[in-house]
């Protein structure tokens, strides 16, 4: 099996956050994902803030300085078409006074958290997005998943 390390990176703004409708994409096809994200290239893989922050910067135009609390929440794994898919998911705020117009990427879109039930998100992604809103968005942990055929099973990673 070959390991496909991923970034993705969540905007929130009030009761609202960020998506990018990606449309073509390899890998998660047409459907909502963080605001940015993508792999991790040889010289990142052990830093995948690098990674995120170089997406974030390529695919929004926004640099570390636009974001407030920006953190690593969710660490996800999933076997498919023949691979490790390993995901890096970050969460911040986004400042006032910063804003987002187009993206090379796809549409991104502001959406109300309350309505995110019937968008078109990968897998794994519809899995931290409901956790997040269920759990994650109340605390400031890490949360490690595993995703299978009947969900994602996240537990708190603690140090130890």
């Amino acid at each position: 099996m070959q390991l496909r390390p991923m970034t993705a990176i969540y905007l929130t703004r009030g009761d609202k956050i960020l998506l990018l409708y990606r449309i073509g994409s390899r890998v998660v096809g047409n459907s909502y994902t963080g605001s940015a994200g993508g792999h991790i290239e040889p010289e990142e893989y052990r830093d995948p803030r690098a990674c995120m922050l170089r997406e974030l910067q390529e695919e929004t135009g926004l640099t570390k300085e636009a974001l407030d609390g920006l953190a690593l929440r969710y660490i996800t794994m999933r076997s498919k078409n023949g691979e490790v898919r390993q995901n890096y998911y970050y969460f911040a705020a986004l400042k006032d006074g910063f804003d987002v117009h187009n993206s090379t990427e796809g549409r991104l879109e502001w959406h109300d958290l309350s309505a995110l039930d019937a968008l078109p998100m990968p897998v794994t992604a519809r899995h931290v997005v409901d956790h997040y809103l269920a759990v994650g968005r109340f605390d400031d942990k890490l949360y490690g998943g595993i995703t299978t055929e009947e969900g994602s099973v996240f537990t708190e990673m603690n140090e130890f």
